[in-house]
């Protein structure tokens, strides 16, 4: 084999060509991609809190369950009045 067949020192790797016409090739993948996910947790999260808030202005308050007999009775012994029938 002769030395001129590895002979590699004038010549670059395009990936590694830093003076080269890089702009031709388009886009980073990498980059597109960050900005699609990133844009999509961002909709998510603005549309997370439209929705919040517009449920805060148009939706009724909770109905509060009702507390049940054994309990009030117990609220009551506490406060020191006694339940009625006893």
């Amino acid at each position: 084999m002769a030395d001129e067949d590895f002979d590699f020192t004038d010549k670059v790797p395009p990936s590694l060509d830093r003076a080269g016409n890089s702009a031709s090739q388009g886009f980073n993948p990498g980059l597109i991609v960050l900005i699609v996910v990133f844009g999509l947790v961002l909709a998510f999260l603005i549309g997370n809190f439209v929705l919040y808030t517009y449920a805060q202005k148009n939706l009724p308050p909770r109905k509060k369950k009702p507390v049940s007999k054994k309990k009030m009775k117990r609220e009551r012994l506490k406060q020191g009045v006694s339940a009625p029938g006893e």
